[in-house]
């Protein structure tokens, strides 16, 4: 997953912080190169089909999960984390290749491995305890900052309520939402009052993503094409140069 949240925040906020690899520093206190992208949606992320109604979690690496099968007391609600390769292990079954996998995937593995070792009709489960690999940072106005897991399909409205909700002072007017995709990052300014009133569908949220619900700061890089539209009332997305 990329380290995008830090880098595009010290964009639009001009604020010190760690960098990943780009030089931030030079950015702070000048403007934005923006291009408007002819769309009406953010990119979705390559290599994942994110839009379906019923999306399976997948893990990754240091997710924790616990492990259960009926009759072995040495696997019965075991919690074991995936390590930075994607792997974990259990006992008699072995190191499995965890990652990109759903639990249910992980779970069919591990069965089949106790099989083999003459186990019968093992009951096998595994469910996901704690989640780092897949997550939405929603930061600014809102009254829960913070990163929060991505599990199934998440929206813009769905993403704000995990935060709690918006405080008194933020700008429903002002919900920008930055995500990477093919390693070209985008912004997208979103009106959350319209949202509500159904003017224009609630977009979906990715993980990688961060959404800021502020006063009026995250609006800098939309001020040139605002002027042209001052009033959202359809999404308004853009390429960060």
């Amino acid at each position: 997953m990329y380290k995008v949240c830090a880098v595009l925040l010290s964009c639009v906020l001009a604020l010190s912080a760690c960098t990943t690899g780009r030089d931030v520093a030079s950015m702070n206190g000048a403007p934005l190169n923006v291009v408007r992208v002819e769309a009406d949606k953010l990119p979705v992320p390559a290599g994942t089909d994110y839009g379906a109604s019923d999306v399976p979690y997948q893990l990754g690496p240091l997710d924790e999960v616990t492990v259960s099968v009926a009759g072995l007391d040495e696997l019965n609600q075991r919690q074991v984390q995936v390590d930075s390769s994607g792997r974990f292990s259990v006992p008699v079954a072995g190191t499995l290749e965890a990652a990109g996998k759903t639990p249910e995937q992980v779970a069919t593995i591990i069965r089949d491995r106790l099989r083999r070792q003459y186990i019968r009709d093992p009951q096998v489960a595994v469910n996901l305890v704690r989640t780092v690999s897949q997550t939405v940072t929603v930061e600014g106005e809102v009254k829960k900052p913070g990163i929060y897991p991505t599990l199934g399909r998440m929206s813009l409205l769905r993403a704000i309520a995990a935060a709690e909700g918006v405080t008194e002072f933020a700008k429903l007017q002002d919900v920008v939402v930055l995500r990477r995709v093919g390693g070209k990052d985008y912004a997208a300014l979103y009106n959350l009052r319209a949202i509500r009133r159904a003017q224009y569908e609630d977009p979906d949220i990715y993980p990688g993503d961060v959404v800021m619900v502020d006063e009026s700061r995250g609006r800098r890089m939309f001020k040139d094409f605002l002027q042209l539209a001052p009033l959202l009332t359809a999404p308004l997305i853009v390429a960060l140069q």
